[in-house]
């Protein structure tokens, strides 16, 4: 039927779904190095690698239960507002975000990070962390929390169940 489908309108769904997906991988990759550079560029590869494994982590969450709060893809779980501060308008890395390109050695290796998150090859450092928060910084959601993991100046926790 798909062949025949593809003689008769000259389309081809199973390309043309193919395609979509590739659009959306890449898009996909492009917001994760984003959120990598813009929120760990200064933790180098295992900072950057525990940061993607936050989102991803976030995502599992979500296709666990159907939905989830932060969202329910990578897309989504990077740019929901006030949960990766690099994404936010007033921060000032979102300018800098919006114009980094793979000139940059940091960002060129956030969208290496990024290509094996999508893949889906990518390690999981934290513990399985759905959050996380820079040392020196007492946030109310992580008192009495015991972390999953301390990676370069971020501490990771574990604290939503898939």
């Amino acid at each position: 039927m798909k062949k025949f489908l593809k003689i008769l309108t000259g389309r081809n769904p199973d390309g043309e779904k193919k395609l979509a997906q590739n659009f959306y991988d890449e898009l996909s990759i492009d917001v994760l190095a984003r959120t990598l550079w813009g929120e760990a560029r200064g933790e180098g590869l295992k900072g950057m690698e525990a940061v993607a494994s936050v989102v991803l982590n976030r995502v599992a969450v979500a296709e666990h239960r159907g939905h989830y709060w932060w969202g329910a893809n990578i897309i989504s779980v990077c740019q929901k507002p006030y949960q990766f501060s690099c994404w936010n308008r007033s921060d000032a890395n979102y300018q800098k975000l919006q114009a980094v390109t793979d000139k940059d050695i940091h960002f060129a290796t956030a969208i290496r990070i990024a290509r094996r998150a999508v893949a889906g090859t990518l390690a999981d450092a934290t513990g399985g962390a759905t959050h996380y928060h820079a040392r020196g910084i007492s946030p109310n959601w992580a008192k009495g929390r015991e972390p999953s993991a301390i990676i370069g100046n971020h501490i990771f926790y574990h604290l939503i169940e898939g």
